[in-house]
């Protein structure tokens, strides 16, 4: 078991890694930027180092400076939380070359999976379905408009290294391939530093459903079943919930088997994700494996009684998977409501700024992970994320009536958050209802717009 973890993040994960390192008898290090002086990672490690500057790139996007902390420290592993380096495989590299322990897959697994196009073709290799469309890198505009030709419209242009809806184009005709196609290899160059892009065909009115993975050095790779990220605004997640309403058992263990196969090809180690697209028939192609661990994950633990950081630490150490397949059971439905320092009557824009006033949730079945508190700073540097809002229930139904309560008694004052955004969807008939595809959020906003001409 290891020693002492450096944690290479910020926020409400580096204090969800920090617990769980407690809970196994772990010391632990949080390292900071200027900007994350006066964070709770920082008072509640047992050591810490600040790393640089504000900015993300001389701080935590520094291997450099993260490595040193860990060195002056005598830290033994790094855990890279979500984002960061988190998926960096140069990354996961440095730390072997150190001697420290990279608290995730290997570097040959990060690479494989995190190139979308290689992925894409391993996973057809192994008999799992695909969306259609270029079975690699497009290199040029011509190529795509044969490979278009093909397919038909829609389609997206999606950068090889993109994520978050970066690098990413939906293209309805031959005009907006031609600009999109540039669009998307520019923003890939731009914030990957990979200009590459593939091309797939939109799959209509889908779910969007990801497996979740874990995997031991011993060879074995189990799944916790499946979340439901459809809610999202610009690719980007505001609502998950575990089980997914779209989801039958039968789909489930279907789903999972094909999960834990694809995984297998590259003998997965620690935690993952299977994202697939799941279209109104049930039929689901996948999308792309995340080799992390997931902003989402409380729901999956709170859902299946697992706790999945401390697995995660474990499985990395060199310790067997604790459970078998048959252990993992769905007891109840959870659902999470990501807490956004964001202003959702401005299409959604970051409002970094001063908390002047702060009060979470509580009771039976409801949990908060969150970093922040009354008097602190959201700065303008990092993620606009302020709190993930967890409950769970014996239905969905429930989990619904329990997060609108919930968000009830969240107080978040002086910046605007997406509070009372989560209430509108909340109390939608078609969320409630389970009618609801990765659309949903513009649909809402295409209504809102057309009721709002009509009082006009």
């Amino acid at each position: 078991m290891f020693e002492k973890v450096l944690i290479a993040n910020r926020g409400e994960i580096a204090l969800r890694v920090i617990r769980a390192c407690r809970e196994l008898g772990i010391k632990t290090v949080a390292v900071y930027s200027e900007a994350d002086r006066d964070s709770l990672h920082v008072r509640f490690a047992d050591e810490d180092v600040c790393i640089g500057p504000p900015l993300a790139a001389a701080s935590y996007l520094d291997p450099k400076r993260i490595i040193s902390a860990a060195e002056v420290t005598n830290a033994d592993a790094i855990h890279p939380g979500y984002g960061f380096l988190a998926e960096n495989a140069d990354f996961a590299e440095i730390c072997e070359s150190c001697g420290i322990a990279f608290i995730g897959p290997s570097p040959n697994m990060i690479r494989k999976m995190g190139d979308k196009g290689v992925a894409k073709q391993m996973m057809r290799d192994a008999g799992i379905p695909v969306i259609p469309g270029s079975e690699g890198v497009v290199g040029t505009i011509e190529e795509a408009r044969s490979i278009v030709a093909e397919i038909g419209y829609p389609v997206l242009i999606k950068a090889v290294a993109g994520g978050g809806g970066k690098g990413m184009r939906m293209c309805h005709d031959n005009a907006e391939l031609e600009t999109g196609f540039q669009m998307a290899r520019n923003e890939g160059e731009a914030a990957f530093g990979n200009p590459d892009v593939y091309i797939e065909k939109v799959i209509e009115e889908p779910h969007h459903v990801e497996i979740q993975l874990m995997g031991d050095t011993h060879g074995n790779i189990i799944h916790y079943g499946e979340r439901d990220c459809s809610i999202q605004r610009r690719h980007q997640k505001l609502i998950e919930e575990c089980p997914s309403p779209i989801v039958t058992p039968e789909l489930r263990t279907l789903m999972g088997r094909t999960a834990v196969r694809g995984a297998s090809t590259i003998n997965y180690l620690g935690a993952g994700t299977m994202e697939f697209l799941v279209d109104k028939d049930r039929n689901f192609y996948f999308m792309e494996m995340n080799t992390r661990i997931q902003v989402e994950h409380p729901i999956t633990e709170e859902a299946t009684d697992n706790d999945l950081v401390r697995e995660q630490i474990l499985v990395a150490s060199g310790e067997k998977l604790e459970l078998r397949q048959e252990d993992i059971i769905m007891k109840r439905h959870s659902m999470e409501c990501r807490i956004n320092a964001e202003d959702p009557e401005r299409d959604f824009r970051p409002a970094p700024g001063q908390i002047t006033s702060f009060h979470v949730p509580g009771g039976r079945g409801v949990r908060v992970d969150t970093a922040a508190y009354a008097r602190y700073v959201i700065p303008p540097f990092y993620d606009s994320m302020i709190a993930k809002l967890i409950v769970r229930a014996e239905s969905r139904q429930k989990a619904i009536d329990k997060m609108r309560y919930a968000l009830e008694e969240f107080i978040v004052e002086g910046i605007p958050t997406t509070i009372n955004y989560h209430k509108k969807i909340l109390s939608h008939p078609d969320f409630a209802a389970g009618h609801f595809d990765t659309g949903f959020i513009q649909k809402l906003g295409e209504q809102e717009a057309e009721k709002s001409a009509q009082i006009t």
